[in-house]
């Protein structure tokens, strides 16, 4: 099956992909803020206090997925300057074309699947 990157298809499906991380990493953004705002003017000890260690496990968790919100945001992103330029959907490992399931489940992937491992 060969892969036709210009199709309308691809773009529109990397584009929703991003609007909603762009979406989730607002989201998460304010969650984050309105944590670090709530413990702000506390004095609890997180180490001593039974709820501190719950509000230092909720700011790691929103951070962490903050993260992956950023890292999701870029990675959607380049697909779209690959989308651009004319390599959308080949590896960049092998060269060869990357299955149109594959990108259908994760429209960003770099490789291949024999490549990816």
């Amino acid at each position: 099956m060969t892969l036709d990157p210009s199709t309308p298809d691809h773009r529109a499906r990397i584009v929703a992909e991003q609007a909603d991380a762009e979406r989730r990493l607002a989201a998460l953004s304010g969650r984050f803020t309105a944590i670090v705002e709530g413990s702000e003017f506390t004095t609890d000890d997180d180490e001593h206090d039974p709820e501190g260690s719950t509000i230092a496990f909720e700011r790691a968790q929103v951070s962490a997925l903050l993260a992956d919100a950023r890292r999701d945001v870029e990675e959607l992103t380049a697909a779209l300057a690959r989308l651009d330029a004319g390599t959308y959907g080949t590896c960049i490992r092998c060269g060869r074309p990357i299955a149109e399931v594959r990108l259908d489940a994760l429209p960003a992937v770099r490789t291949c699947i024999e490549c990816s491992g």
